[in-house]
């Protein structure tokens, strides 16, 4: 199976620099150094091994080698549609349906994005297991964003902890709500669940920024954006306003309308850490949201 390498041509501003800088420069963590030594990973120059002390020189063809993934025993590959919105050799962005976990359980072992994720790998294949960077609810549709590899993984990780990786969200919310406004209230666990969240003196900050795009009788057609990303965020932090999701029965919804929650993932904007540029993808609204839309009657803003 195809393992994975990066490739960098040395730039002069390295010159007689250790080729251990250069690689810390490109945030290789001591870790993975490590695992590319000991683990069947290989690290040449122009073609010939070499050590982390090796002194550079400008045009060097620097090539780094990772080990072979292998995944979890108890993940099970499934041939599975995916509908892949982008791909290159590191990064991975899809569409997910709702419906659809992001990734299984003990009860539900089967039929999750993380299923038909290894399916996929093993059928192009390629050496990986599954690095999902960003999750969504079994209920909420839209844009997922995978790494192909541990190392692009951990260079995301650094991308969330600076909220570098943002998402924009369209949602249907029960009831009329003002033209915009943010949610700032910290969001913990249910004392008395293991599933719900709310919101509590006690949780962790959360922050929701929202817009109406359209009022209808019944709802109001929502853009949503997050500067945290906490579990169940947007479902709680409407529901705390008064304006549950349409569908989410889970937070006080109402499903007369729609049978889940109607909250989709359209728009992902993140640096690529490999490519080193900004990248903006889109993802149209799952029919069962549109459907709905097309059958109301607008009311306009006063």
């Amino acid at each position: 199976m195809k393992g994975y390498t990066l490739k960098w041509c040395i730039p002069s501003t390295y010159e007689g620099k250790l080729m251990r800088e250069f690689l810390i420069d490109q945030q290789l963590s001591k870790r993975t150094l490590t695992a590319v030594k000991f683990d069947g990973g290989r690290i040449t120059i122009n073609g010939k091994e070499e050590s982390v002390r090796y002194p550079l020189t400008t045009g060097d063809l620097l090539e780094v080698r990772f080990p072979v993934e292998r995944s979890s025993e108890t993940l099970v590959a499934e041939k599975i549609p995916l509908s892949i919105i982008y791909e290159d050799d590191d990064v991975l962005v899809v569409d997910k349906p709702w419906g659809m976990k992001t990734i299984p359980t003990k009860e539900e072992p089967k039929g999750s994005l993380a299923n038909a994720l290894l399916g996929y790998f093993n059928q192009m294949d390629l050496a990986s297991t599954v690095h999902i960077v960003t999750r969504l609810d079994k209920d909420t549709s839209g844009l997922v964003l995978v790494a192909k590899h541990r190392h692009v993984h951990h260079l995301f990780s650094l991308q969330q902890k600076e909220r570098e990786i943002n998402r924009t969200y369209e949602a249907f919310a029960e009831g009329v709500m003002k033209g915009f406004g943010s949610i700032e209230e910290p969001i913990g666990r249910k004392s008395d669940s293991i599933i719900e969240r709310e919101v509590r003196s006690d949780g962790q900050y959360a922050l929701t920024h929202y817009r109406v795009e359209k009022q209808f009788p019944e709802f109001a057609h929502l853009e949503l954006k997050l500067e945290t990303g906490r579990t169940h965020q947007i479902r709680v932090h409407l529901s705390f306003l008064g304006h549950p999701l349409a569908g989410d029965d889970l937070y006080g919804g109402s499903v007369k309308l729609i049978g889940r929650q109607a909250l989709h993932c359209k728009r992902l904007h993140f640096f690529h850490p490999i490519m080193k540029k900004w990248m903006g993808l889109e993802c149209p609204m799952p029919d069962d949201m549109r459907s709905l839309l097309d059958r109301q009657e607008e009311i306009p803003f006063r």
